[in-house]
């Protein structure tokens, strides 16, 4: 991920949070106050119903009911009744040992001894990875039998020659609403006849475990008046196919974001793929016909058909005394060149190379060229002489 990106996406948690804060502070700040005030009025009344209890002494036993129910302590059974309900029973305790795998921890029960405590460190590191295995096997193995009757349900819908675009669309629905009627919807109705709550207290309560939040202000199971053991088991088994069908909806949306990610570079590759190509070829033939022929690099002009050896000129040899008396040489009887105006200096760089088959060329003069014309035929004449200014023939 970029670093702008992750800024972006940093800001905007930071805003959501801030957000969050202030309507929450809005919403439950004025009934924090008023349940302070009704405390405080309920301890004075209680005080000048019995003057003879301080109101120290009634501040440490308000804080020892405090400890003893968040110890799981039951306030309406004294200590000489028998409790068939205890918060460490087995169902109790399984239930237990199953929010701390799956991280929601509602905190209405928590450990009061140090053994239980270091217990319960190797406890969740150990059982937080096995949970999460058992929970991608479930998500695939329940994603897998969702999606293959929606495929059948995907078939029929085929038949009736509906759209594939509509048919994915329809499908997709149909899996969501599957499973908010199968992990949401009927556990809350369920919810609502054992534990006598309302309806959005239910919904309430299912939505925060099955996101593993777990306030714990609603846990099932934690009424004393529930009789049922295998209750919460049930429960902690409800609470595994409810988050492993998230997962899998979470796998799917995430599969699917990457197929949009991938096909919008695709065509984006596409796209710029063609804008070079397009870019290219205005660029080459604006060139092309801006630069003429001659002014072509040498690499790129086309090749010049080989010339024929020019015949040595006939004279008398030369003295040695006059080194500047160098004899003229008859012009070359080479054929004319195909491109007219063509810059002859490559003539010379390509000297060497015909010197090496058994012909020296002659060096012609550098600059432009008019093409050549054909001549007529010239009569063999006698041996000429150089003639050099200041020398008497």
């Amino acid at each position: 991920m970029r670093s702008t990106t992750l800024l972006a996406l940093l800001a905007l948690v930071l805003l959501y949070l801030v957000s969050g804060a202030l309507v929450f502070q809005a919403l439950e700040q004025p009934y924090e106050q008023q349940a302070q005030k009704d405390l405080g009025e309920t301890r004075e009344k209680f005080l000048r119903a019995h003057p003879c209890v301080s109101q120290h002494e009634l501040g440490l036993f308000i804080k020892e009911v405090a400890d003893a129910l968040g110890g799981g302590a039951d306030p309406e059974t004294n200590s000489t009744s028998i409790s068939n309900h205890s918060a460490w029973n087995l169902g109790s305790a399984f239930f237990f040992s199953g929010t701390i795998i799956t991280t929601i921890g509602y905190g209405n029960a928590a450990l009061r001894t140090d053994a239980g405590r270091l217990f319960c460190i190797f406890y969740a590191l150990v059982g937080i990875p096995l949970f999460g295995m058992l929970l991608a096997g479930v998500g695939d193995r329940l994603g897998s039998s969702l999606r293959r009757g929606i495929g059948h349900i995907e078939a029929i819908f085929l038949k009736w020659h509906v759209p594939p675009g509509l048919v994915r669309v329809l499908s997709a629905m149909l899996f969501l609403l599957i499973g908010c009627l199968l992990f949401v919807l009927a556990p809350t109705f369920i919810f609502c006849y054992m534990e006598d709550w309302s309806k959005l207290e239910a919904i309430y309560f299912v939505i925060v475990t099955l996101t593993t939040v777990g306030f714990g202000d609603y846990v099932a199971g934690a009424d004393p008046k529930q009789n049922f053991p295998a209750y919460q088991p049930l429960v902690w088994f409800w609470i595994l196919l409810g988050l492993a069908y998230f997962a899998s909806v979470l796998t799917t949306i995430g599969n699917w974001l990457r197929a949009v990610s991938r096909r919008t570079r695709a065509e984006m590759g596409g796209l710029t793929a063609q804008a070079a190509s397009w870019t290219g070829t205005v660029t080459a033939r604006v060139t092309q016909r801006a630069v003429p022929t001659a002014s072509l690099p040498e690499k790129e002009r086309p090749p010049l058909p080989p010339l024929p050896c020019p015949a040595q000129p006939i004279g008398p040899p030369q003295s040695p005394l006059s080194p500047e008396k160098v004899a003229t040489p008859s012009p070359p009887t080479a054929s004319a060149l195909d491109y007219p105006s063509e810059n002859l200096a490559f003539i010379d760089e390509s000297s060497d190379t015909q010197s090496e088959r058994g012909c020296a060329l002659p060096r012609a003069p550098r600059g432009r060229r008019r093409p050549n014309t054909p001549r007529k035929p010239v009569r063999p004449r006698g041996p000429v002489r150089p003639r050099n200014k200041g020398v008497p023939i």
